[in-house]
């Protein structure tokens, strides 16, 4: 099954999602209160409706789990990180048009 809309993940359900996933993985870390976060979110559901039979796109809750964060060294958001293989491949800091996105991840959206 294909799933386009980016799909929340927590500390459980990580792993298998992320780390797991048998494609690449773009993480949107965000919290309510981030007005930059608000501004990236389209962009990032118009990404994965786009390219979501290439890439998975999926949604971490800083404010709701603190230990990915940290994990993951989050001091800025919004931060998307392209997890493959269940490695860290390239990581994106702050608001970005659809068009900077593609083309900065455009070796995992082929």
């Amino acid at each position: 099954m294909v799933t386009t809309a980016p799909i929340s993940v927590d500390e459980s359900t990580f792993e298998s999602e992320v780390l797991n996933a048998d494609k690449p993985i773009l993480v949107d870390f965000w919290a309510d209160w981030c007005g930059p976060c608000r501004l990236v979110s389209p962009v990032v559901e118009s990404f994965g409706a786009k390219h979501g039979d290439r890439i998975g796109v999926v949604k971490v809750n800083t404010d709701e789990n603190l230990s990915l964060a940290t994990r993951y060294s989050i001091f800025s958001i919004p931060t998307l990180i392209v997890f493959s293989g269940g490695r860290e491949v390239t990581r994106l800091v702050g608001y970005m048009p659809q068009e900077v996105m593609e083309e900065r991840l455009g070796q995992f959206i082929g």
